[in-house]
């Protein structure tokens, strides 16, 4: 092919040449209609390396080497998408395009032509194996070999695993697999010929998958594609996890696939204990001292790590409100290993059945928490608040204090809302503050709302589990009134640290949400009109005033439910970050996270520099010493952050699958909460959602409208439209693949929905 390619590029590059399609580029070369396909071949050739270019239209011109890199993310069904550093929007890689790319593959593209808005490019090489190691299920095949079939779908192969790198795992243990090699691509050649292996492990395999998957389960687009072009994967176990039917496996093996810190280094444990002494004398010396104020923490019934307490009194022009915050950086010094162990972790991560945490149990839970009774240190930040709920004045502080009373949410709400005799009669003495804090932050969640604060109140889900770790109840979780009285006086204190330290001009760590891409909101925009409703954009961009107002005017509509996730997928993801850049979900100017060292370290982080600044200590030298170490310490704790809410989100669907798995069969009444090309998401109201396939609407063929988000019949005209209410029975569930399958029941449904 090479003289044919010097051919067609020389005639590319002459300088009398203009761009041309390919059959007129074959008209002017005399290339018969029977070459055409060898001349596409080539035409190919040279787009893969960058020495031609082609338009949307189609035609070709010189190109100029304009490659692209970035990390590939595969999708179970074979195309995927690649981030690239300083883009806004990922490129679309179509399975044909993928290249033999793995997920998490470090790779080179170059665009070309899309059918749609969104930019579309071709895999032509990959620079870096992401993906080292991964969690699955081994299967032994004969004395000689087994595979390792990956639980996270993406990764569209199973592994091939020599009896000698098995490290004696049987059929069912749960496994971490290193990958040795990671296959070798093999164009245009028979299905036996690709696999690493006999016929014999070809047809082993095949079985595998079967046995693996469960009848529920179907085996991905992309491990059928891919199995004709590359050779498999081969890899040495490194550790057993345990056995897939053991207590505790199913989530254990995800916290490994997501690299989570297990457990803590016995020096690091070590430390932790010799730190966690008493409070002293000496250790209160200077600070202040506020034992005698009436103080209270406010949390979940199971919460053990309490970082923060409030305290509130009534004055003649307002309120003082004291946030008091366990002061974690007096235990865990700069530069020390449990420092090091914190900024490593960067969050405390919460899944279904366990916590890890982000420091030991001795200080998270022990001398750190803010127990019933104790003396603790802390750092306050103390507000002035007029009867407007205007902050007028405030101070941040090194304090101690000794909690009164440990308040759960459910026992305030009982006295605040259900004004519940026996509870307010337990708690007497407590009772007037507790009316106190809702009058302040009625007052303070006001001014938020009038200046444009976003609000989204999705049900978060709740699971209960048995002594095996099986899951017994799926429930949703809604805020009640308490907590959102804790969540006023946290977001409170968060701002005014911000804006005193912002005007400090001191390096700081601040959290922020930057506007949403205008594209975004203007697609937003147009679906919504649908239901008639509207946004308001100015100057290309768009005030969090109009997205509140439109979730007030859908708000108990069945477009609610919609129209919610639609709006906040079109904002950006909060981050941490040196450049106070405000945040757009609230609407403030200054924001931080100060509230939660024990369990974040950008709020103990912030903690060391307001003690530095409090001691007098922030000088030039100290200064330079934050602004060299800042910028990393944010990006490190967003991108640890994000790998958290991922895996506490996959634990949770992974018990949501495995709650239907004894449920399959039975009737539930839903809503129709999403739509695609391919069917129907419905959402019970314990928050479970699952997928009523487009091809088990048997009464007539549905087409999907994008723009409306609904199926239509193409021949009764009936059509599945958001927030209708529908009748499913569950068909399915797949472990493997996280989904739940359904069927409309009786093509049950209710058509005349008003989502006005």
């Amino acid at each position: 092919m090479r003289s044919e390619k010097k051919v067609i590029y020389d005639f590319i590059c002459d300088e009398l040449y203009v761009p041309m399609k390919a059959k007129e580029i074959a008209a002017v070369l005399n290339i018969s209609k029977e070459n055409r396909v060898q001349l596409q071949e080539v035409l190919d050739a040279l787009l893969a390396e960058g020495k031609v270019e082609v338009s949307a239209k189609g035609k070709y011109h010189k190109g100029h080497n304009r490659f692209v890199t970035g990390v590939f993310t595969a999708h179970a069904k074979g195309y995927g998408f690649v981030t690239v550093e300083g883009e806004a929007e990922d490129i679309f890689i179509s399975e044909g395009n993928v290249g033999g790319a793995i997920h998490e593959d470090i790779v080179q593209l170059v665009y070309i032509p899309s059918s749609g808005k969104r930019r579309e490019g071709k895999i032509v090489k990959i620079l870096e194996h992401g993906l080292k190691t991964l969690v699955g299920t081994y299967e032994k095949s004969t004395e000689n070999y087994g595979f390792v079939i990956p639980d996270n779908p993406r990764i569209g192969m199973d592994v091939f695993v020599p009896a000698e790198r098995s490290k004696g795992a049987v059929t069912g243990h749960k496994v971490v697999v290193e990958l040795t090699s990671y296959g070798e691509p093999v164009q245009k050649r028979p299905r036996s010929d690709v696999c690493a292996g006999s016929a014999e492990q070809e047809s082993e395999r095949t079985a595998v998958q079967k046995r693996t998957r469960g009848k529920a389960g179907t085996v991905s687009a992309r491990q059928k594609t891919e199995g004709v072009r590359r050779r498999k994967p081969e890899g040495r176990i490194t550790e057993i996890i345990g056995h897939v039917n053991d207590p505790g496996t199913d989530i254990l093996s995800l916290a490994k696939a997501y690299d989570l810190p297990m457990v803590f280094s016995e020096k690091i444990l070590h430390q932790a204990e010799r730190v966690a002494k008493p409070v002293s004398g000496a250790d209160m010396a200077g600070r202040l001292d506020l034992r005698d104020w009436q103080t209270v923490t406010i949390d979940g019934e199971d919460a053990k790590d309490l970082d923060d307490a409030v305290t509130l009194a009534k004055t003649e022009d307002g309120y003082v409100l004291g946030v008091h915050i366990a002061d974690v950086t007096n235990y865990v010094q700069e530069y020390s290993a449990l420092d090091a162990e914190a900024l490593k972790r960067g969050t405390s991560v919460y899944l279904v059945d366990r916590v890890m945490p982000m420091l030991p149990h001795t200080l998270s839970n022990g001398i750190c928490s803010l127990n019933q009774g104790e003396d603790r240190l802390t750092l306050s930040c103390i507000m002035t608040v007029d009867r407007r709920g205007n902050i007028v004045d405030h101070e941040i502080a090194e304090t101690v204090i000794r909690v009164d009373r440990r308040m759960s949410y459910t026992d305030v709400n009982r006295i605040i809302t259900l004004r519940d005799e026996k509870t307010s009669a337990e708690y007497e003495e407590f009772v007037p503050m507790f009316f106190l804090m809702k009058e302040l932050a009625d007052l303070l969640r006001a001014k938020r709302r009038a200046r444009g604060s976003i609000d989204f109140d999705f049900p978060e889900t709740k699971v209960i589990l048995d002594t095996e770790g099986r899951p017994t109840e799926i429930l949703p979780y809604d805020r009640n009134p308490a907590t959102r009285i804790i969540e006023d006086f946290m977001l409170a204190a968060n701002e005014t640290v911000a804006e005193d330290y912002f005007w400090q001009e001191s390096p700081f760590v601040y959290r922020t949400h930057e506007k949403p891409d205008v594209e975004k909101i203007k697609k937003l925009s147009t679906f919504i009109n649908n239901f008639g409703f509207h946004i308001h954009i100015g100057s290309d961009e768009v005030h969090p005033k109009e997205l509140q107002k439109l979730l007030e005017r859908i708000e108990d509509t069945p477009a609610e439910p919609l129209i919610s996730r639609l709006t906040l997928r079109s904002m950006k993801r909060a981050a941490y970050s040196v450049e106070c850049v405000g945040h757009f979900g609230l609407a403030a100017k200054y924001y931080c996270h100060f509230t939660s060292p024990i369990r974040r370290y950008p709020d103990l982080q912030i903690h060391r520099i307001i003690k530095d600044g409090l001691r007098g200590r922030m000088d030039d030298k100290r200064r330079q010493h934050y602004e060299s170490i800042l910028p990393n310490v944010a990006k490190q704790a967003s991108d640890l952050e994000r790998r958290a809410d991922e895996a506490e989100r996959e634990t949770i669907k992974m018990k949501k699958v495995e709650y239907m798995e004894s449920h399959i069969g039975e009737v539930y009444e839903g809503v129709i909460s999403g739509i695609t090309q391919y069917g129907l998401y419905v959402e019970l109201p314990n928050t479970i959602e699952g997928l009523v396939h487009v091809t088990s609407l048997q009464d007539d063929y549905y087409q999907y409208v994008e723009d409306t988000y609904e199926l239509v019949g193409e021949r009764t005209g009936r059509s599945y439209k958001l927030g209708q209410t529908v009748t499913v029975r569950v068909t399915g569930a797949d472990r493997l693949m996280r989904t739940i399958n359904m069927e409309l029941k009786n093509g049950k449904r209710h058509d005349k929905i008003d989502c006005k």
